[in-house]
C-alpha cells in the first residue's frame, strides 16, 4: 500500500480492513510504503485543500521506503485524494512505473488511478476514477480508456475503482477472484459491510453527472 501526505484515509483503512479480516483466513502480509520513514499526514498538501483550517487530520507511519520495499511485493495498492495531485511525487510516479511489471496485480482506488496513469503503465487500458473528480482527472492522460460508469474496472492485471467506499467494493471483489464468492461474503459480513457487486454500474457517474464510455 502506498501512502503519501493528503492521502483518503478510507482509500487506504478500507481495504486494510478487508484484507485484515480476510487475513483470519488466509495468511496475510501488508506494507506501507512512502518516500521517507516520516509519518505521513492526511492533511491536504497545500492550504487550498483546507480552506476552514480544521484539525481533523492522522498520521501513519509507514514500514518500509520505496528503496527498502518488500522485493516479493504481489499487489500494490495506490490510494487517491489530494495528495495524488501534488507535484512532489515524482519518486513514488517512477516507483510505479519501476514495480508495475514485476507485480502480480496493481490496484487503484479513487484518484490512485491518476499516480498509475501519470506512471504510463494505464495507457491503452480501461481505468475509472472518483467521479467528483473525474473530469480533473481525465484530462491528464487521454491515453487512458477511462470508463465514467464503472464502479470499478478490471484490464488484465490491472484494478481500478471509482472513489473512496469504492475502495472497499473492489477488493471484496478482487477476494473473491483470488479465493472464492464464499470468503469475500465471509469477509464482508464480518465488516457489516454490504457489497456493491455490479462493476459496470457506478450509481455517483449520474450524481456528478459523469458521462462518456
Amino acid at each position: 500500500m502506498l501512502v503519501f501526505r493528503g492521502f483518503e484515509p478510507m482509500d487506504v483503512f478500507g481495504p486494510i480492513e478487508a484484507l485484515l479480516t480476510l487475513s483470519r483466513y488466509y495468511k496475510m502480509n501488508i506494507a506501507l510504503l512512502s518516500e521517507t520513514m516520516d509519518p505521513v499526514d492526511t492533511r491536504p498538501p497545500t492550504a487550498a485543500g483546507n480552506p476552514l483550517n480544521s484539525n481533523v487530520f492522522q498520521q501513519v507511519l509507514p514500514t518500509h521506503t520505496l528503496k527498502t520495499a518488500p522485493k516479493d511485493l504481489e499487489v500494490l495498492i495506490i490510494p487517491g485524494e489530494a495528495g495524488s495531485r501534488s507535484p512532489l511525487l515524482n519518486d513514488t510516479i517512477a516507483y510505479i512505473a519501476e514495480t508495475y511489471p514485476k507485480l502480480k496485480y496493481l490496484i487503484t482506488v479513487c484518484t490512485g488511478s491518476l499516480l498509475a496513469a501519470k506512471a504510463g503503465v494505464l495507457d491503452g487500458k480501461h481505468a475509472t476514477t472518483n467521479k467528483a473528480a473525474w473530469y480533473s482527472i481525465v484530462k491528464q492522460r487521454p491515453q487512458v480508456n477511462w470508463v465514467s460508469h464503472a464502479r470499478w474496472t478490471v484490464d488484465g492485471n490491472i484494478w481500478t475503482s471509482s472513489g473512496i467506499s469504492a475502495g472497499i467494493d473492489i477488493t471484496l471483489a478482487f477476494i473473491e477472484c483470488q479465493f472464492g464468492n464464499m470468503t469475500a461474503t465471509k469477509v464482508a459480513n464480518f465488516m457489516e459491510y454490504e457489497r456493491h457487486t455490479n462493476a459496470e454500474w457506478d450509481p455517483f457517474a449520474a450524481i456528478f453527472n459523469v458521462t462518456g464510455v
